[in-house]
Protein backbone atom coordinates (compact mmCIF):
# COMPACT_ATOMS: atom_id res chain seq x y z
CA UNK A 1 0.00 0.00 0.00
CA UNK A 2 1.23 3.50 -0.85
CA UNK A 3 2.59 5.69 1.89
CA UNK A 4 -0.26 8.03 2.82
CA UNK A 5 2.25 10.74 3.81
CA UNK A 6 3.60 10.75 0.28
CA UNK A 7 0.11 11.56 -1.03
CA UNK A 8 -0.52 14.43 1.39
CA UNK A 9 0.69 17.31 -0.90
CA UNK A 10 -1.34 15.89 -3.79
CA UNK A 11 -4.42 15.55 -1.59
CA UNK A 12 -4.14 19.15 -0.48
CA UNK A 13 -3.81 20.48 -4.02
CA UNK A 14 -6.64 18.50 -5.56
CA UNK A 15 -9.24 18.53 -2.79
CA UNK A 16 -8.73 21.91 -1.11
CA UNK A 17 -11.36 23.32 -3.45
CA UNK A 18 -12.73 25.84 -0.96
CA UNK A 19 -9.47 27.79 -0.63
CA UNK A 20 -9.15 31.01 -2.69
CA UNK A 21 -7.28 30.42 -5.97
CA UNK A 22 -4.39 32.61 -4.89
CA UNK A 23 -3.83 30.61 -1.75
CA UNK A 24 -3.69 27.14 -3.39
CA UNK A 25 -0.30 25.46 -3.73
CA UNK A 26 1.55 26.48 -6.87
CA UNK A 27 4.99 25.11 -7.58
CA UNK A 28 7.15 25.87 -4.55
CA UNK A 29 4.45 28.00 -2.87
CA UNK A 30 2.99 26.54 0.31
CA UNK A 31 -0.55 26.80 1.63
CA UNK A 32 -0.30 28.45 5.09
CA UNK A 33 -1.12 26.05 7.94
CA UNK A 34 -3.94 28.26 9.20
CA UNK A 35 -5.81 27.91 5.88
CA UNK A 36 -5.48 24.12 5.54
CA UNK A 37 -8.74 22.23 5.00
CA UNK A 38 -10.46 21.28 8.29
CA UNK A 39 -13.94 20.51 6.92
CA UNK A 40 -14.63 17.13 5.26
CA UNK A 41 -16.16 16.99 1.80
CA UNK A 42 -19.90 16.45 1.59
CA UNK A 43 -20.43 12.96 0.16
CA UNK A 44 -23.54 11.06 -0.83
CA UNK A 45 -24.32 7.75 0.87
CA UNK A 46 -23.13 5.89 -2.22
CA UNK A 47 -19.84 7.81 -2.18
CA UNK A 48 -19.42 7.06 1.52
CA UNK A 49 -20.06 3.36 0.82
CA UNK A 50 -17.37 3.41 -1.87
CA UNK A 51 -14.91 5.02 0.58
CA UNK A 52 -15.65 2.45 3.29
CA UNK A 53 -15.33 -0.51 0.89
CA UNK A 54 -12.04 0.82 -0.50
CA UNK A 55 -10.71 1.37 3.03
CA UNK A 56 -11.64 -2.14 4.15
CA UNK A 57 -10.17 -3.71 1.03
CA UNK A 58 -6.92 -1.80 1.53
CA UNK A 59 -6.68 -3.36 4.99
CA UNK A 60 -7.21 -6.88 3.63
CA UNK A 61 -10.81 -7.36 4.77
CA UNK A 62 -12.78 -10.11 3.05
CA UNK A 63 -16.06 -8.37 2.16
CA UNK A 64 -18.81 -10.63 0.73
CA UNK A 65 -19.94 -8.06 -1.82
CA UNK A 66 -21.31 -10.86 -4.01
CA UNK A 67 -24.14 -11.22 -1.49
CA UNK A 68 -25.43 -7.74 -2.40
CA UNK A 69 -28.12 -7.35 -5.09
CA UNK A 70 -26.56 -7.19 -8.54
CA UNK A 71 -27.74 -3.63 -9.24
CA UNK A 72 -26.15 -2.42 -6.01
CA UNK A 73 -22.88 -4.21 -6.86
CA UNK A 74 -22.89 -2.44 -10.23
CA UNK A 75 -23.66 1.00 -8.74
CA UNK A 76 -20.99 0.60 -6.08
CA UNK A 77 -18.35 -0.48 -8.62
CA UNK A 78 -19.17 2.43 -10.95
CA UNK A 79 -18.97 4.88 -8.04
CA UNK A 80 -15.56 3.57 -7.01
CA UNK A 81 -14.37 4.32 -10.54
CA UNK A 82 -15.40 7.96 -10.12
CA UNK A 83 -13.94 8.66 -6.68
CA UNK A 84 -10.32 9.51 -7.51
CA UNK A 85 -8.49 10.73 -4.38
CA UNK A 86 -10.09 11.48 -1.02
CA UNK A 87 -8.39 13.75 1.53
CA UNK A 88 -7.59 12.54 5.03
CA UNK A 89 -10.12 14.75 6.78
CA UNK A 90 -12.96 13.35 4.64
CA UNK A 91 -11.66 9.80 5.04
CA UNK A 92 -11.49 10.14 8.82
CA UNK A 93 -14.99 11.61 8.94
CA UNK A 94 -16.49 8.81 6.83
CA UNK A 95 -14.68 6.12 8.84
CA UNK A 96 -15.88 7.66 12.12
CA UNK A 97 -19.47 7.88 10.86
CA UNK A 98 -19.29 4.25 9.73
CA UNK A 99 -17.91 3.11 13.10
CA UNK A 100 -20.61 5.02 14.97
CA UNK A 101 -23.29 3.45 12.75
CA UNK A 102 -21.94 -0.02 13.49
CA UNK A 103 -21.88 0.67 17.23
CA UNK A 104 -25.49 1.80 17.11
CA UNK A 105 -26.80 -1.32 15.38
CA UNK A 106 -28.63 -3.65 17.75
CA UNK A 107 -30.14 -6.08 15.26
CA UNK A 108 -30.09 -6.47 11.51
CA UNK A 109 -32.92 -7.97 9.43
CA UNK A 110 -32.73 -9.20 5.82
CA UNK A 111 -34.06 -6.91 3.09
CA UNK A 112 -37.37 -7.93 1.55
CA UNK A 113 -39.36 -11.13 1.60
CA UNK A 114 -36.76 -13.03 -0.44
CA UNK A 115 -34.11 -12.33 2.18
CA UNK A 116 -36.50 -13.17 5.01
CA UNK A 117 -37.41 -16.51 3.41
CA UNK A 118 -33.74 -17.36 2.95
CA UNK A 119 -33.05 -16.52 6.60
CA UNK A 120 -35.99 -18.69 7.69
CA UNK A 121 -35.06 -21.59 5.43
CA UNK A 122 -35.41 -24.83 7.34
CA UNK A 123 -37.10 -23.07 10.26
CA UNK A 124 -40.62 -22.75 8.85
CA UNK A 125 -42.83 -25.28 7.12
CA UNK A 126 -41.69 -25.81 3.48
CA UNK A 127 -45.31 -25.54 2.34
CA UNK A 128 -45.66 -22.14 4.00
CA UNK A 129 -42.37 -20.93 2.49
CA UNK A 130 -43.39 -22.08 -1.00
CA UNK A 131 -46.80 -20.39 -0.68
CA UNK A 132 -45.24 -17.10 0.44
CA UNK A 133 -42.73 -17.25 -2.38
CA UNK A 134 -45.44 -17.84 -4.99
CA UNK A 135 -47.72 -15.14 -3.57
CA UNK A 136 -44.95 -12.54 -3.58
CA UNK A 137 -43.45 -13.69 -6.87
CA UNK A 138 -39.93 -13.79 -5.44
CA UNK A 139 -37.20 -16.27 -6.19
CA UNK A 140 -34.74 -17.72 -3.78
CA UNK A 141 -31.57 -15.73 -3.16
CA UNK A 142 -28.04 -17.01 -3.50
CA UNK A 143 -26.33 -19.12 -6.13
CA UNK A 144 -28.84 -21.25 -8.09
CA UNK A 145 -26.11 -23.69 -9.04
CA UNK A 146 -25.41 -24.42 -5.39
CA UNK A 147 -29.02 -25.52 -5.00
CA UNK A 148 -28.85 -27.63 -8.16
CA UNK A 149 -25.64 -29.35 -7.04
CA UNK A 150 -27.40 -30.46 -3.87
CA UNK A 151 -29.99 -32.47 -5.82
CA UNK A 152 -29.53 -36.25 -6.12
CA UNK A 153 -28.38 -37.60 -9.51
CA UNK A 154 -31.83 -39.03 -10.25
CA UNK A 155 -33.53 -35.62 -10.03
CA UNK A 156 -30.75 -34.00 -12.03
CA UNK A 157 -31.22 -36.67 -14.71
CA UNK A 158 -34.93 -35.82 -14.94
CA UNK A 159 -34.06 -32.15 -15.42
CA UNK A 160 -31.38 -32.93 -18.01
CA UNK A 161 -33.73 -35.08 -20.08
CA UNK A 162 -36.48 -32.45 -19.97
CA UNK A 163 -34.16 -29.69 -21.26
CA UNK A 164 -32.35 -29.17 -24.54
CA UNK A 165 -29.03 -30.92 -25.04
CA UNK A 166 -27.19 -27.59 -24.80
CA UNK A 167 -28.78 -26.69 -21.45
CA UNK A 168 -28.08 -30.20 -20.15
CA UNK A 169 -24.43 -29.76 -21.19
CA UNK A 170 -24.19 -26.55 -19.15
CA UNK A 171 -25.82 -28.31 -16.20
CA UNK A 172 -23.33 -31.18 -16.43
CA UNK A 173 -20.41 -28.73 -16.66
CA UNK A 174 -21.46 -26.91 -13.47
CA UNK A 175 -21.52 -30.07 -11.34
CA UNK A 176 -18.53 -31.48 -9.51
CA UNK A 177 -16.88 -34.42 -11.22
CA UNK A 178 -18.36 -37.14 -9.01
CA UNK A 179 -21.91 -35.80 -9.27
CA UNK A 180 -21.58 -35.36 -13.04
CA UNK A 181 -20.39 -38.96 -13.42
CA UNK A 182 -23.30 -40.19 -11.29
CA UNK A 183 -25.71 -38.16 -13.42
CA UNK A 184 -24.35 -39.63 -16.64
CA UNK A 185 -24.71 -43.10 -15.17
CA UNK A 186 -28.46 -42.63 -14.69
CA UNK A 187 -29.09 -41.40 -18.26
CA UNK A 188 -29.81 -43.63 -21.26
CA UNK A 189 -26.68 -44.23 -23.31
CA UNK A 190 -27.64 -42.17 -26.39
CA UNK A 191 -28.74 -39.21 -24.25
CA UNK A 192 -25.53 -39.32 -22.20
CA UNK A 193 -23.44 -39.34 -25.37
CA UNK A 194 -25.29 -36.37 -26.89
CA UNK A 195 -24.93 -34.30 -23.72
CA UNK A 196 -21.26 -35.19 -23.34
CA UNK A 197 -20.56 -34.16 -26.92
CA UNK A 198 -22.50 -30.92 -26.46
CA UNK A 199 -20.02 -29.89 -23.75
CA UNK A 200 -17.53 -29.32 -26.55
CA UNK A 201 -19.86 -26.58 -27.87
CA UNK A 202 -19.97 -24.64 -24.58
CA UNK A 203 -16.61 -22.89 -24.91
CA UNK A 204 -18.17 -19.53 -25.85
CA UNK A 205 -21.07 -19.56 -23.40
CA UNK A 206 -21.08 -16.31 -21.41
CA UNK A 207 -21.35 -16.10 -17.61
CA UNK A 208 -24.63 -14.21 -18.04
CA UNK A 209 -26.09 -17.10 -20.06
CA UNK A 210 -24.96 -19.63 -17.46
CA UNK A 211 -26.55 -17.50 -14.73
CA UNK A 212 -29.85 -17.29 -16.64
CA UNK A 213 -29.84 -21.06 -17.17
CA UNK A 214 -29.17 -21.62 -13.48
CA UNK A 215 -32.06 -19.41 -12.38
CA UNK A 216 -34.36 -20.96 -14.97
CA UNK A 217 -33.62 -24.48 -13.70
CA UNK A 218 -33.92 -23.32 -10.08
CA UNK A 219 -37.30 -21.78 -10.90
CA UNK A 220 -38.48 -25.18 -12.11
CA UNK A 221 -37.52 -26.63 -8.74
CA UNK A 222 -39.44 -23.87 -6.95
CA UNK A 223 -42.48 -24.54 -9.13
CA UNK A 224 -42.69 -28.16 -8.07
CA UNK A 225 -45.44 -28.94 -5.57
CA UNK A 226 -44.30 -29.54 -2.01
CA UNK A 227 -44.50 -33.27 -1.33
CA UNK A 228 -45.95 -34.62 1.89
CA UNK A 229 -43.21 -37.26 2.18
CA UNK A 230 -39.48 -36.69 1.74
CA UNK A 231 -38.72 -40.33 0.84
CA UNK A 232 -39.91 -42.15 -2.25
CA UNK A 233 -42.66 -44.78 -1.81
CA UNK A 234 -40.35 -47.78 -2.28
CA UNK A 235 -38.00 -46.49 0.40
CA UNK A 236 -40.82 -45.97 2.88
CA UNK A 237 -42.19 -49.47 2.27
CA UNK A 238 -38.70 -50.97 2.42
CA UNK A 239 -37.90 -49.26 5.73
CA UNK A 240 -41.15 -50.53 7.22
CA UNK A 241 -40.51 -54.08 6.06
CA UNK A 242 -36.94 -53.94 7.35
CA UNK A 243 -38.42 -53.67 10.85
CA UNK A 244 -41.13 -56.28 10.28
CA UNK A 245 -41.10 -59.96 11.12
CA UNK A 246 -39.89 -62.24 8.36
CA UNK A 247 -43.30 -63.86 7.90
CA UNK A 248 -44.97 -60.48 7.48
CA UNK A 249 -42.25 -59.33 5.11
CA UNK A 250 -42.59 -62.44 2.94
CA UNK A 251 -46.38 -62.09 2.75
CA UNK A 252 -46.24 -58.42 1.79
CA UNK A 253 -43.58 -58.97 -0.87
CA UNK A 254 -45.57 -61.86 -2.37
CA UNK A 255 -48.61 -59.60 -2.60
CA UNK A 256 -46.56 -56.80 -4.16
CA UNK A 257 -45.17 -59.21 -6.76
CA UNK A 258 -48.73 -60.00 -7.82
CA UNK A 259 -50.00 -56.41 -7.76
CA UNK A 260 -47.01 -54.48 -9.15
CA UNK A 261 -43.89 -56.45 -9.98
CA UNK A 262 -41.93 -53.30 -10.92
CA UNK A 263 -42.67 -51.63 -7.59
CA UNK A 264 -41.81 -54.86 -5.75
CA UNK A 265 -38.42 -54.88 -7.49
CA UNK A 266 -37.81 -51.29 -6.34
CA UNK A 267 -38.71 -52.23 -2.76
CA UNK A 268 -36.31 -55.19 -2.81
CA UNK A 269 -33.46 -52.80 -3.64
CA UNK A 270 -34.24 -50.91 -0.43
CA UNK A 271 -34.73 -53.97 1.74
CA UNK A 272 -31.85 -54.86 4.01
CA UNK A 273 -32.52 -57.82 6.25
CA UNK A 274 -30.46 -60.09 8.45
CA UNK A 275 -30.06 -62.53 5.55
CA UNK A 276 -28.62 -59.75 3.34
CA UNK A 277 -25.65 -59.07 5.63
CA UNK A 278 -23.06 -61.30 3.85
CA UNK A 279 -23.69 -59.71 0.43
CA UNK A 280 -24.25 -56.12 1.58
CA UNK A 281 -21.63 -55.70 4.33
CA UNK A 282 -17.90 -55.55 3.54
CA UNK A 283 -15.80 -57.97 5.59
CA UNK A 284 -13.63 -55.08 6.84
CA UNK A 285 -16.68 -53.51 8.52
CA UNK A 286 -17.65 -56.55 10.59
CA UNK A 287 -15.38 -55.73 13.59
CA UNK A 288 -16.85 -52.22 13.84
CA UNK A 289 -20.38 -53.64 13.79
CA UNK A 290 -19.56 -56.15 16.52
CA UNK A 291 -17.97 -53.45 18.70
CA UNK A 292 -21.03 -51.19 18.75
CA UNK A 293 -23.69 -53.91 18.88
CA UNK A 294 -25.48 -54.76 22.11
CA UNK A 295 -23.71 -57.93 23.32
CA UNK A 296 -26.84 -59.70 24.59
CA UNK A 297 -28.79 -58.95 21.42
CA UNK A 298 -25.87 -60.06 19.26
CA UNK A 299 -25.62 -63.39 21.07
CA UNK A 300 -29.39 -63.89 20.77
CA UNK A 301 -29.30 -63.17 17.02
CA UNK A 302 -26.41 -65.55 16.40
CA UNK A 303 -27.92 -68.24 18.61
CA UNK A 304 -31.17 -68.07 16.66
CA UNK A 305 -29.38 -68.23 13.28
CA UNK A 306 -29.12 -72.01 12.98
CA UNK A 307 -30.53 -72.81 9.55
CA UNK A 308 -30.23 -71.80 5.91
CA UNK A 309 -29.30 -68.23 5.05
CA UNK A 310 -29.37 -67.18 8.70
CA UNK A 311 -26.73 -69.76 9.62
CA UNK A 312 -24.59 -68.41 6.75
CA UNK A 313 -24.89 -64.94 8.26
CA UNK A 314 -23.68 -66.18 11.64
CA UNK A 315 -20.66 -67.85 10.03
CA UNK A 316 -19.93 -64.72 8.00
CA UNK A 317 -19.87 -62.55 11.10
CA UNK A 318 -17.91 -65.00 13.26
CA UNK A 319 -15.43 -65.60 10.47
CA UNK A 320 -14.59 -61.95 9.99
CA UNK A 321 -13.74 -60.93 13.55
CA UNK A 322 -10.78 -61.74 15.73
CA UNK A 323 -10.45 -65.39 16.68
CA UNK A 324 -10.57 -64.58 20.36
CA UNK A 325 -13.80 -62.61 20.03
CA UNK A 326 -15.36 -65.33 17.86
CA UNK A 327 -14.47 -68.02 20.41
CA UNK A 328 -15.99 -65.98 23.24
CA UNK A 329 -19.20 -65.49 21.26
CA UNK A 330 -19.42 -69.19 20.41
CA UNK A 331 -19.10 -70.03 24.10
CA UNK A 332 -21.92 -67.60 24.96
CA UNK A 333 -24.07 -69.01 22.15
CA UNK A 334 -23.68 -72.55 23.53
CA UNK A 335 -24.54 -71.35 27.03
CA UNK A 336 -27.63 -69.54 25.71
CA UNK A 337 -29.02 -72.73 24.20
CA UNK A 338 -32.21 -72.74 22.14
CA UNK A 339 -33.76 -69.31 21.52
CA UNK A 340 -37.43 -68.54 20.90
CA UNK A 341 -38.07 -67.54 17.31
CA UNK A 342 -39.69 -64.22 18.31
CA UNK A 343 -36.71 -63.28 20.50
CA UNK A 344 -34.27 -64.25 17.77
CA UNK A 345 -36.04 -62.14 15.13
CA UNK A 346 -36.12 -59.16 17.48
CA UNK A 347 -32.37 -59.49 18.06
CA UNK A 348 -31.72 -59.85 14.30
CA UNK A 349 -33.74 -56.70 13.63
CA UNK A 350 -31.74 -54.86 16.28
CA UNK A 351 -28.48 -55.90 14.61
CA UNK A 352 -29.75 -54.71 11.22
CA UNK A 353 -30.77 -51.39 12.81
CA UNK A 354 -27.26 -51.01 14.23
CA UNK A 355 -25.75 -51.51 10.78
CA UNK A 356 -28.18 -48.97 9.30
CA UNK A 357 -27.20 -46.45 11.95
CA UNK A 358 -23.51 -46.90 11.15
CA UNK A 359 -24.31 -46.36 7.49
CA UNK A 360 -26.23 -43.14 8.20
CA UNK A 361 -23.34 -41.88 10.32
CA UNK A 362 -20.90 -42.61 7.49
CA UNK A 363 -18.98 -45.23 9.49
CA UNK A 364 -19.56 -47.81 6.77
CA UNK A 365 -21.06 -48.08 3.31
CA UNK A 366 -23.32 -50.92 2.33
CA UNK A 367 -22.54 -52.68 -0.93
CA UNK A 368 -24.98 -51.73 -3.69
CA UNK A 369 -26.90 -54.87 -4.71
CA UNK A 370 -26.74 -53.73 -8.34
CA UNK A 371 -22.93 -53.65 -8.16
CA UNK A 372 -22.29 -56.81 -6.21
CA UNK A 373 -21.51 -58.74 -9.39
CA UNK A 374 -19.17 -56.02 -10.66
Amino acid sequence: MQDRNALAPLDAEIFDIDAPPARRQRGNDRVPDDTARRVPRVLSNLEKAAVVVRLLLNHGADIPLEALPEDLQARLTKQMGKMGLVDRVTLDAVAEEFAEALDGIGLSFPHGLAGALSAMDGKINPTTAARLRREAGVRQMGDPWQRLRALPPGELAEIAQAESTEVAAVLLSKLDTAKAAALLGTLPGPVARRITYAISQTGKVTPEAVDRIGWSLAAQIDARPILAFADRPEKRVGNILNQSAQATRDQVMSALDEEDAEFATSVRKVLFTFADIPRRVATRDVPAIIRVSDQDQLVLALAAATEGEEAAVAEFLLGNMSARMADNLRDEIRERGKVKRSEGETAMTALVATIRTLEEEGALKLIDPDEEDG
